[in-house]
């Protein structure tokens, strides 16, 4: 492993240790996408009820961490934080006054887990309805 320069841990006391991916963390919440379970998009977060999704992957993810978004109301993410509290997760609200980012809230873990669809489009009760044929129609129950 190289020893860092004389300049570099200048760098480092002034501005702070060396981030990863800094662009990514600000819009994923202070995580990286590769840890992610599922996101939320604030607008989704504002919704009354919560998307079992969510319940579902913290009930099988018991070492996952939910990180909210800070510049969202308490009231919004309070329904959350009683979900991470009830399946004794981690949680944390993240304010960064500096970024505004359109994602609400977080579930992830602490390792890569590079789930291909992390974001929810539809909570599962919202299914789409589908069409009934003529004979169906015609001849109702």
């Amino acid at each position: 492993m190289k020893k860092p320069t004389v300049d570099e841990v200048l760098q480092q006391g002034i501005h702070g240790p060396l981030e990863t991916k800094p662009e990514e963390r600000r819009k994923f919440l202070g995580t990286l996408r590769e840890r992610i379970i599922v996101a939320l998009k604030k607008s989704q977060v504002r919704e009354k009820d919560i998307y079992p999704q969510i319940e579902q992957s913290m009930k099988k993810n018991k070492t996952a961490r939910l990180f909210l978004n800070g510049s969202l109301r308490y009231g919004d993410l309070s329904k959350y934080v009683k979900l991470a509290t009830k399946y004794k997760l981690d949680y944390t609200i993240v304010t960064n006054k500096e970024h505004e980012t359109d994602i609400g809230l977080v579930l992830a873990m602490d390792q890569a887990i590079d789930q291909p669809e992390i974001y929810i489009t539809r909570k599962y009760w919202e299914q789409p309805k589908t069409k009934k044929s003529l004979f169906a129609r015609i001849f109702k129950r």
